[in-house]
């Protein structure tokens, strides 16, 4: 089974993909630009820059996320995992408001000692990346990643733990595994 789990940033993507890949014994495909960036030598936000003006990273980065979630019964956690890995069985989507994710990413920051700590700075930095990213994805693939209304499960996270979002995607993949067994051979 392969499950696709996207959402944007501060929504508990990485989380919530372990702990998924955890439960159900899956392999966790999280291969991300800050995984590209120490590949590279170069800073998070270095490569994020870089890919605004040079596609190949993108396109490397995506590539290389389906090859991996192709492998066994995988759960691939990235921005665009819900659009990419066509052979997903369960689409999943996180969702929250951006002040909520902002807050989630300033304390995700303060706690490694990382960047700057004022909320209002890093909701500006949050709906700039999320601007910057919607751009670069209608460019590069024509997806609009505000449109995930085809996806299986959508999950707003804003009042949910991790744990409680994993609970229920765990359960939707339960559920679409039994759905599989039933089915004739060769019906998807």
């Amino acid at each position: 089974m392969k499950i696709a789990i996207s959402g944007k940033s501060g929504c508990g993507n990485s989380t919530v993909t372990a702990r998924v890949a955890g439960r159900l014994g899956y392999e966790r495909i999280n291969y991300t630009f800050k995984d590209m960036a120490a590949e590279q030598g170069v800073s998070f936000e270095e490569l994020c820059e870089m890919a605004e003006h040079d596609t190949r990273w993108d396109l490397q980065l995506d590539r290389r996320q389906v090859e991996m979630a192709r492998e066994g019964n995988t759960v691939l956690g990235s921005r665009l995992a819900i659009w990419i890995l066509d052979d997903a069985d369960l689409r999943v989507y996180l969702d929250a408001p951006p002040h909520v994710r902002a807050k989630r990413i300033r304390n995700r920051n303060a706690e490694a000692g990382q960047g700057p700590v004022d909320c209002r700075t890093v909701l500006e930095q949050t709906v700039e990346r999320d601007r910057r990213d919607h751009e670069r994805y209608l460019r590069l693939y024509g997806i609009n990643n505000d449109d995930f209304g085809f996806a299986d499960l959508i999950i707003d996270t804003t009042d949910l733990g991790p744990d409680d979002v994993a609970d229920l995607i765990v359960t939707a993949a339960e559920r679409e595994q039994a759905a599989a067994r039933k089915r004739p051979p060769g019906q998807s």
